[in-house]
């Protein structure tokens, strides 16, 4: 493994197995477990890596209902509203846009009743031009990561 990989090769791996050991990392990367170390260390400080998290499915968690919310809001109150979305538990996922909405949020919530509440209380905002609520019927795809590409062979 040349050195000019490892970090993309470090970063695949670590999506493979987020809590794979030093070890095993430096036995599947051919390097050491210092290099690893190294490597790792760097790319933390980087801000590449931002953490390590496990990943929940809240639908098992009786979170069934998830919305996708697209709001226009006036130019001057978009940061406090998206500090304010950012500080609600239920959103996963926050937005600054381009096109006919400024802001797209994603939330999970555990029923339509406790959705609804949600909404009606962020509409409340008279920042809020206009609103465009979607609920998500069938997740195909949803929080994955990708693989980097790599020159390894």
């Amino acid at each position: 493994m040349t050195y000019e990989n490892l970090d993309a090769e470090l970063l695949n791996e670590l999506l493979g197995d987020g809590r794979a050991s030093l070890r095993s990392l430096g036995e599947e990367l051919d390097v050491s477990v210092t290099t690893v170390s190294n490597h790792l260390e760097a790319l933390e400080a980087e801000g590449i890596i931002d953490g390590y998290t496990p990943i929940i499915d809240y639908n098992e968690l009786g979170y069934d209902v998830t919305a996708i919310i697209h709001l226009k809001v006036e130019g001057s109150a978009m940061t406090a509203l998206t500090d304010r979305l950012r500080e609600q538990k239920q959103m996963s996922s926050v937005y600054e846009a381009t096109g006919d909405y400024d802001i797209i949020a994603v939330g999970k919530f555990e029923d339509t009743d406790g959705m609804n509440e949600q909404i009606k209380s962020l509409l409340a905002d008279v920042d809020i031009n206009e609103s465009n609520t979607s609920v998500v019927l069938n997740a195909v795809k949803e929080h994955e990561q990708f693989e980097l590409d790599s020159d390894a062979a």
